[in-house]
């Protein structure tokens, strides 16, 4: 019997996410970790070791020697977002494809170099929004796409907060803006406005307005913000992101029959199963004393962590174009772009007073 595809990854960078992702790559039936580079060998080696990679992972000093590895087909690179042009860039030109961590680069110029440069050499480019995966999110979707139990989408309100400790809000790279510039709204915003584009199959936001009075640091970068995105027919999102408050991962979309609510919606409560709540055509027993519907819980089991189902569906992709000759899949970087090009309409609408700001 022939051997299963696997594709072999390596990773840029000692990043603690890095350690999820390893972990994914090594549960995903088709890929496995191959190598792993850090500014320093002696950094790389105490974090394979750390970490329990296996002894046959090769460990290296720089990144430009995983990228010149020719046994690497693909890379995972969750450096600082500063330093995403650069490496994306590069891996693409190495012929590696590129599953790259999020927020994705600090604007969509920046962005649409890379995705350039991903196109330009045939690889598939993803970013690492796991909760995509989870079978949940399918679920969901089926949920809002039915016109009898949910109707037609009206509102979705969606918040990703946690509560960082001094040295994270003193030290960790999502605070510094000549690394991670955009703050809480590209690490927790980027949840929340995944959120309102899925729910709405993708369709962009006619313009966006930041909410006022963001919290920055005293380096100016954001800490906490909030914006509402608004389609020309009546849709409406709002979100709030911030690393001041604390734990609350809430999705609630709204229709004109029904309501779904899901609390854990970015990391699930367990990591085998999520639930969501729905419920339709609510309304208030007599004398408005009760509601005559409660919340229906669903729960939907998954085999592998929606980070491993990440990896193995990027993997698969990658096996069908390296072994098959299919084109790369342009969902994904579709999906990533819109996500980007709110990011910079709420950017641009705090620089403008907090005005509307138009998305195109």
């Amino acid at each position: 019997m022939a051997e299963s595809p696997t594709i072999r990854f390596g990773i840029l960078g000692c990043a603690d996410i890095a350690r999820k992702v390893s972990r994914a790559i090594n549960l995903s039936l088709n890929s496995t970790l191959h190598a792993i580079g850090s500014r320093s060998i002696d950094k790389a080696r105490r974090y394979a070791e750390a970490n329990g990679f296996h002894p046959s992972t090769k460990i290296y000093g720089s990144y430009d020697e995983v990228l010149d590895d020719p046994d690497v087909d693909a890379v995972y690179v969750p450096l600082p977002t500063s330093l995403h042009l650069h490496w994306a860039t590069r891996a693409a030109e190495k012929k590696k494809h590129v599953l790259l961590e999020k927020p994705t680069a600090l604007n969509v110029a920046e962005l649409d170099a890379i995705l350039g440069a991903c196109d330009k050499n045939g690889v598939q480019f993803m970013d690492g929004t796991m909760w995509m995966h989870h079978p949940r999110t399918s679920k969901m979707a089926e949920f809002l796409a039915d016109q009898q139990q949910f109707g037609h989408l009206k509102s979705i309100q969606t918040a990703f907060s946690f509560a960082a400790d001094n040295d994270f809000l003193e030290n960790d790279i999502r605070v510094k803006p000549d690394l991670d510039a955009l703050g809480a709204l590209g690490d927790a915003g980027w949840y929340c406005i995944r959120a309102s584009l899925w729910a709405v199959d993708y369709e962009l936001p006619k313009f966006v307005t930041a909410l006022r009075n963001p919290v920055k640091n005293k380096a100016g970068v954001i800490l906490s913000c909030g914006a509402s995105l608004h389609w020309e027919d009546g849709k409406i999102a709002t979100f709030y992101c911030s690393f001041l408050s604390n734990l609350t991962m809430d999705i609630t979309a709204i229709g004109t029959k029904g309501t779904l609510h899901v609390n854990d919606f970015i990391i699930p409560y367990k990591e085998n199963d999520a639930s969501y709540r729905t419920v339709s055509e609510a309304w208030f027993t007599d004398m408005d004393l009760e509601w005559n519907k409660k919340p229906s819980e669903h729960i939907v089991n998954s085999d592998l962590p929606q980070e491993v189902l990440m990896v193995k569906e990027f993997s698969t992709l990658v096996d069908g174009i390296k072994r098959h000759g299919s084109p790369p899949d342009k969902k994904w970087p579709m999906i990533t772009r819109k996500t980007q090009l709110i990011i910079d309409g709420v950017m641009a609408s705090i620089d403008k007073g907090f005005e509307p700001v138009e998305v195109s």
